[in-house]
């Protein structure tokens, strides 16, 4: 039977709507499939460039690639659509280095890692599908059930990570540290990745929120992050961005006040959309914290602060969410007030960062360093979408044909939320078991539409 055929079968069995778990088990899965790699070759094809020129149209491929073995603990997902975070910009355009490094010392953990060390890495960190298979050892997930995946891998064999998963020293996150990511019509997970999806989303919308959503909730809410409280002034760095976007609607969640910082009125809207009330259109207002590629610029430090305090009452920040990084970083250390967090993750615009330490020494300020979630921070955090609490920040939807075009539109930050693709799903609008629940909250899942 060709490939295309038996896939053509597994698309018919998922969207049937009266499928059972036995006709997923029975189905014959293929022995390839499509999904968007970067090669080993190509490693090297963006040398000497500036990281705005190297573009991502040129390194990434759909390709056909063979069916992973399943081993003990994972399951087999028919991803019908995934997402696009800026770890796959990082892959596409080798910074900081080539992921095939990662997988390269994955591979020679064990014999079953050894899978992942390959010439090309099967790229992605979200996803949302239909199980097909699950290998021994899985007994909470069964062929046919609808999920999402969080991109925290941990083998667990140190005790490090029995009281925070994130501290496993073997933790890597999948799609960019492992290979047989998201961005493919069939994916390979750990099993304990899984977590249910929502039923008043669809596809594409229940693939949206997973790794920035996370990410949001242990940096800003989670005691290992902000431990953010009622009450709290919460700078928001690109409020309407994929990530700042999760932030914003967790504050408001939480009975916190967000200061949102956007580039455009545009953005300033989305914000407006979500509830902020608190909005500084950083494009408009012209701040420059650097006066040249070397020097910041503590005037303009002092000048935004000034501009915060307008829209508090007078308050400085309790907690900023920072994951611009080396452009924002010394402003963010400057406007926190004393005893505050800077709460740090991403460095967009560079690792390097630059701060005035008096600001943060004699100010009893604290800088936390956050990775990605545990499993039972992702764990809350989806299940604050499928209550309906926390809303998915799709703007628009690529076929998985084109999806180097859509990594290029985030990489030049065209985009605003989070940038859909679609894997097996051959059209938006599929998945949706709770229409009643949809309806109720419309207005908010397509407000980046």
């Amino acid at each position: 039977m060709p490939e295309s055929h038996a896939l053509s079968e597994l698309l018919a069995a998922i969207t049937a709507p009266d499928r059972t778990p036995e006709d997923i088990a029975g189905l014959r899965l293929p022995e390839s499939f499509r999904a968007v790699t970067v090669r080993k070759e190509d490693t090297e094809m963006f040398r000497g460039m500036h990281s705005a020129d190297k573009d991502p149209r040129k390194s990434l491929h759909v390709d056909e690639v063979p069916l992973p073995e399943l081993g003990p603990g994972e399951a087999l997902v028919a991803v019908m659509a995934s997402s696009v975070n800026y770890n796959t910009v990082w892959s596409s355009i080798f910074e900081p280095l080539p992921t095939f490094d990662f997988l390269e010392r994955y591979g020679r953990t064990s014999p079953l890692a050894a899978r992942h060390d390959l010439p090309y890495h099967i790229l992605g960190s979200d996803l949302a599908g239909v199980v097909l298979r699950t290998g021994p050892g899985v007994n909470v997930w069964k062929p046919g059930d609808e999920v999402v995946a969080h991109c925290l891998s941990v083998e667990l064999e140190s005790a490090d990570g029995h009281d925070d998963t994130m501290l496993d020293p073997a933790q890597r996150i999948w799609g960019f540290e492992t290979n047989f990511g998201g961005l493919a019509e069939i994916a390979l997970v750990k099993s304990n990745q899984l977590m249910p999806k929502a039923a008043h989303l669809t596809w594409e919308e229940a693939a949206a929120p997973g790794l920035v959503n996370s990410t949001a909730y242990r940096q800003l809410v989670s005691r290992n992050g902000a431990g953010m409280k009622q009450g709290d002034n919460v700078l928001v760095w690109g409020a309407s961005g994929g990530l700042g976007s999760y932030a914003t609607q967790l504050a408001l969640a939480g009975g916190a006040n967000p200061i949102c910082v956007v580039s455009s009125e545009r953005k300033a809207g989305v914000c407006r959309a979500m509830g902020a009330e608190a909005i500084i259109d950083r494009s408009a207002e012209d701040y420059r914290f650097w006066t040249d590629e070397h020097t910041q610029n503590p005037r303009e430090w002092k000048r935004f602060g000034a501009r915060i305090r307008e829209l508090t009452g007078g308050e400085d920040v309790d907690i900023v969410f920072e994951h611009p990084g080396r452009e924002t970083f010394g402003a963010s250390v400057y406007v926190t007030r004393r005893g505050g967090t800077i709460v740090t993750c991403a460095s967009t615009s560079g690792y390097r960062h630059e701060f005035d330490n008096r600001y943060l020494w004699m100010h009893l300020k604290r800088i936390v360093g956050t990775h990605f979630a545990n499993y039972r921070e992702a764990w809350e955090a989806n299940r604050l979408v499928a209550k309906g609490k926390i809303h998915p920040t799709l703007s628009c939807t690529y076929p998985l044909a084109d999806t180097a075009l859509a990594v290029h539109d985030v990489h030049g930050n065209v985009h605003q939320g989070k940038v859909g693709v679609l894997c097996l799903a051959p059209t938006e609008g599929l998945g949706v078991r709770d229409e009643e629940m949809r309806a109720r909250h419309i207005d908010a899942i397509n407000r980046f539409r």
